[in-house]
């Protein structure tokens, strides 16, 4: 058994990171299994390596130890150009610019993703050619038209259609750099990740993962996700709200304390007391996980 915690270092960790860190971490100890930690820095223009050496002293500081990595994924581009080539004729070149893309396609379910209408699925070479004289494309994937069916560790079974939710979604930006699902996708087939415990957010992803490993004959590992921390007006909680990340987070609470608050928020134990994280793994089959969200109040971390 193989999990992993995949955090991008945009930025100190917020109580919300720290609460799926800390999930992730007692899923794969309470099946004694293995912790891979792998940095998803490759968006040159938020990432830092600053921000990753931190992120790693405070998961150290909170006794989220790992079992293998560091890997980064601005050093794996290779691996990903490869599986790009791998994906053969179902993967072709959009000049769309995003405002071109906004105006012809709504939100989807008001979440702000948005689906990709196919304008430039079906170009001519000639159109091709004509249209990278003023613009570098980006690349897309042809995802398959088909119900994905899956069963979430916490959520139960699931059927998504990619084409409805995303349309052809992106596998490398204009910019050269690799798109989030594809690296994700070729990561985890690569390091024979088994489990996957990540936010509610991320759940319209699986299907886009599934279909990418499977057309690249990998393996896909199980899929759980986690309600995500908000405040109490609904706002989900962001690396912008310097009073819940790591820094003041560390000034105010001991890790047990921290742990321990997190723990009764998560429904492992029934009063927000010191319990350090390791003292949680026998306890994780009982956190409430079936929630959209949970609701932070701002008097349980701001003291």
């Amino acid at each position: 058994m193989r999990g992993r915690f995949a955090p991008s270092p945009s930025g100190r960790m917020h109580l919300g990171n720290v609460a799926c860190a800390l999930l992730a971490w007692l899923s794969v100890r309470s099946q004694g299994g293995e912790m891979v930690l792998r940095i998803e820095d490759l968006d040159p223009d938020r990432c830092r390596e600053e921000y990753a050496l931190t992120l790693m002293e405070d998961l150290t500081w909170l006794g989220l130890t790992w079992d293998e990595g560091p890997y980064w994924q601005s050093r794996r581009r290779d691996l990903y150009e490869k599986a790009l080539r791998a994906l053969g004729k179902d993967v072709y070149p959009c000049f769309c610019t995003r405002a071109q893309l906004h105006a012809a396609s709504a939100p989807h379910r008001g979440d702000g993703v948005f689906r990709y209408p196919g304008t430039c699925r079906n170009l001519t070479p000639k159109e091709i050619a004509e249209k990278a004289k003023t613009r570098a494309p980006a690349l897309r994937w042809r995802a398959p038209d088909e119900d994905v069916l899956f069963c979430d560790k916490f959520r139960g079974p699931q059927r998504m259609n990619v084409q409805e939710t995303f349309g052809d979604f992106l596998v490398r930006r204009s910019d050269g750099v690799h798109a989030y699902q594809l690296a994700v996708s070729v990561d985890d087939a690569a390091m024979g990740i088994t489990e996957v415990v990540r936010g509610n957010d991320l759940l319209p992803s699986t299907p886009c993962q599934l279909l990418l490993i499977r057309a690249l004959q990998g393996k896909a590992p199980v899929y759980g996700h986690v309600p995500l921390l908000v405040a109490p007006d609904g706002r989900r909680l962001s690396k912008r709200e310097r009073d819940l990340d790591m820094g003041a987070l560390r000034d105010r609470f001991s890790p047990a304390q921290l742990c321990g608050k997190l723990a009764y928020l998560l429904g492992l134990i029934d009063r927000p007391e010191p319990v350090p994280a390791k003292e949680l793994i026998p306890l994780f089959p009982g956190a409430d996980l079936h929630r959209d969200h949970l609701v932070v109040q701002d008097d349980m971390f701001l003291r």
